[in-house]
């Protein structure tokens, strides 16, 4: 009977959590964080669920830089410091035994068939990308630096990801 109950909460979760990490504020399944440690520098992390690709926590990562650089009034960002890396997860569900027989009464003999089987438990591994940078702003593109446009950026990354 716990057997069901456990299973039964697992699907719910995996109902619940079966979705990448949407693009959000940091929370219970992931998402964006920043800290602003110069008034032209910051840093951006996104953190993905077991179902985020790396390239999406990246891609996100990248969003959130320009939309904090257009909201601080810079056109231009450029990635200082970068990493990434992956949190690795396991879940184990219990090994499950079941028996069955056959009692079989003659007179004042008994007789007893049976047989167990065991199932044993499943491990499911999951891997959750994590995407950090430091990104410095500028109000113009700066000549030598590989900057973004951060208005192009933000609009290219909404429009593969359908976002609004």
């Amino acid at each position: 009977m716990k057997l069901k109950y456990f299973l039964l909460i697992v699907v719910a979760l995996t109902a619940l959590w079966g979705c990448a990490t949407s693009y959000k504020s940091k929370g219970f399944t992931g998402g964006f964080s920043e800290l602003q440690l110069a008034p032209d520098v910051f840093r951006v992390t996104f953190n993905g669920n077991a179902y985020t690709s790396g390239e999406r926590a990246q891609d996100f990562a990248m969003l959130r830089a320009a939309e904090l650089a257009l909201q601080n009034g810079f056109g231009y960002f450029a990635i200082v410091d970068a990493h990434n890396t992956v949190r690795t997860e396991s879940f184990t569900t219990p090994g499950q035994a079941t028996s069955t027989g056959t009692l079989s009464v003659y007179g004042n003999q008994a007789y007893y068939s049976g047989q167990s089987t065991y199932t044993p438990g499943q491990t499911t591994t999951f891997f959750k990308p994590k995407t950090g940078m430091v990104v410095q702003c500028f109000r113009t593109k700066p000549d030598g630096i590989n900057a973004f446009d951060a208005a192009f950026l933000q609009q290219s990354v909404k429009q593969a990801y359908n976002i609004k």
